[in-house]
């Protein structure tokens, strides 16, 4: 009996201790101070150029005419945007989340995007030229359309943007 109490004594202790440490080693969440959330914002012919948004939000945001020319945008999310006629050359878009956006009319000239996943989002009369989309997932049907008019090269990977999209 004697030994019984001995073991659980040693392994209350011991529990207590692992609670202590963890206590002491917690780090406490603080609040952003960068936080940036555009998400049903109007922001019209905004002038984002060659701005820092890695991971913000811009869901439903309106974007007509904006310029977010050599902006970076990696890893954001802009689900259901409105970018209609936006200027996106050499922007940043990669690992970007584009699920249902507006592009028509944008310009991409130079733009990254690697690894994005822009389903059900309209790409038409958009300008790709020397875009990257390698790993990028995007509609059947919108990648053909763009393989109608893709052409050149980007100058940051050097990949075409024929064999980024897969074009035959």
């Amino acid at each position: 009996m004697k030994k019984l109490l001995q073991c659980l004594l040693s392994l209350v202790l011991v529990v207590g201790l692992a609670c202590l440490w963890v206590l002491l080693n917690a780090t406490p969440a603080i609040a952003l101070t960068d936080t940036v959330n555009y998400n049903n914002a109007n922001l019209n012919q905004e002038n984002f150029a060659r701005a820092d948004f890695p991971g913000k939000a811009f869901v439903s945001a309106e974007m007509r005419a904006a310029n977010f020319e050599g902006a970076d945008l990696s890893d954001a999310i802009l689900t259901k945007g409105v970018l209609l006629d936006a200027n996106l050359r050499e922007a940043n878009l990669t690992g970007a989340l584009l699920d249902r956006v507006f592009l028509v009319g944008a310009d991409l000239t130079n733009a990254l995007l690697i690894g994005v996943t822009a389903t059900r989002t309209s790409f038409q009369n958009v300008t790709v030229t020397g875009a990257d989309f390698t790993d990028a997932i995007l509609d059947r049907f919108e990648i053909s359309e763009l393989c109608k008019r893709a052409d050149g090269v980007n100058p940051v990977t050097g990949v075409s943007t024929r064999d980024s999209l897969g074009c035959r």
